[in-house]
């Protein structure tokens, strides 16, 4: 199958609950894989803090598609999606996510999308597709 683009969707487990409550870290998260991914945000990113017990939700739209980040201190977990419409290189996301949430266990799944072109395409189930890195 011809990629068109690709999405990763990220699950982090064990992360520390105090960063996971940090719009800071949370921003420069974002901050560095837009850097380090060569990224250009159509905007600043909007976020939004849930009171406590709650975490954060972020969003930033991209010239690409978004990045999104989801946290969840009472569980010590983070969830994160990037989609860009034009392929990119794999991002150690297990590596930054360690250092910037102190997760312990870290699944990334990437997905090649294609937008037609490729007859069959759009018959396969998308998690069949969806590739551990």
């Amino acid at each position: 199958m011809r990629s068109d683009g690709r999405e990763w969707i990220v699950d982090a487990r064990g992360c520390d609950p105090e960063s996971l409550v940090s719009l800071a870290v949370l921003r420069a998260l974002l901050d560095r894989a837009i850097a380090e991914l060569a990224l250009r945000r159509v905007r600043e990113p909007v976020w939004h803090v849930f009171p406590p017990p709650g975490g954060i939700t972020g969003l930033c739209l991209l010239a690409e598609s978004h990045l999104t980040v989801h946290t969840f201190p009472e569980h010590g977990a983070l969830c994160l999606n990037l989609f860009c419409c034009t392929p990119r290189p794999d991002w150690d996301f297990a590596t930054r996510l360690r250092e910037a949430v102190g997760a312990s266990h870290v699944d990334v799944r990437r997905m090649e999308r294609s937008y037609g072109g490729v007859s069959g395409a759009h018959d396969t189930p998308a998690v069949a597709a969806a590739q551990p890195v």
